[in-house]
């Protein structure tokens, strides 16, 4: 295992106003968000709507952020949702094999998932968990923790899901792993209709986002735009926590 994966799995010890457990992260997803969480979301959607043409019958965006804790999975989870709400078929593939944590929140224990179809131990059609929270909202998790991840996705056997499900789906989410971190999202990324980028203020490492978005705007990859992340506990005494989330578009952020 190279260094920087090493480093990706002891990852950085800035957590300290992440949720404690699962029932504090599953307060944070869906229904479960507060009004002006929940407003932000639709208008990240909307925003989204916009800016992806209209000549691909399925937009497959891709998640990612420079480090990881930034809230790339919370945001894959309720942008997922937003869409379903919306009555658009959409699919949230969980990609980040190394530190899964979609199939987690979601409770989906034992579950089979994208390793286990890449690496051609199950059919794609019994790992897909459909009618998640709403009848247009299917999951693809990440299943077991592969050897080797970064290989799984550049397979042609990924090419060829997402060449299936983008049938059968109007919008397809995909949670990646942090690009300055390890390689897995970016051997993928020609795959995508766009990359969102997850900013997390008073975290988030300068030099580390941008060698992110370099890598990206090396590739081409198109930055449909950057989410900033405000997480924080509440005012009032309670165990839950505030979201506030922005669009930026990518000359903003210039």
């Amino acid at each position: 295992m190279r260094n920087h994966e090493k480093k990706y799995i002891k990852s950085r010890k800035k957590l300290m106003e992440l949720p404690k457990s699962l029932d504090d992260q599953q307060e944070m997803i869906g229904e479960k968000l507060n009004f002006a969480s929940q407003e932000a979301y639709k208008l990240l959607r909307t925003n989204l709507m916009f800016s992806m043409s209209d000549e691909e019958p399925c937009k497959i965006v891709g998640i990612t952020s420079a480090l990881r804790g930034e809230g790339k999975s919370t945001t894959a989870i309720n942008l997922a949702y937003s869409f379903a709400e919306a009555k658009k078929h959409t699919l949230l593939i969980e990609a980040d094999m190394r530190l899964p944590l979609i199939q987690k929140v979601l409770r989906f224990d034992h579950a089979i998932g994208l390793s286990n179809v890449l690496a051609g131990l199950s059919p794609l059609e019994e790992t897909v968990q459909h009618h998640v929270f709403l009848d247009c909202l299917s999951v693809l998790p990440s299943g077991e923790i592969p050897p080797n991840p970064a290989e799984l996705l550049s397979s042609a056997k990924m090419k060829q899901i997402l060449s299936q499900t983008s049938k059968e789906y109007d919008y397809i989410i995909i949670d990646l792993p942090p690009i300055s971190v390890v390689s897995d999202g970016l051997t993928i990324s020609n795959l995508l209709s766009g990359m969102l980028i997850v900013v997390r203020p008073d975290y988030c490492d300068q030099h580390a986002l941008a060698e992110t978005i370099r890598q990206l705007e090396f590739l081409n990859v198109k930055i449909l735009g950057f989410v900033l992340n405000c997480k924080g506990k509440q005012k009032r005494k309670s165990r839950k926590y505030g979201y506030q989330y922005r669009y930026y578009n990518q000359d903003s952020y210039q």
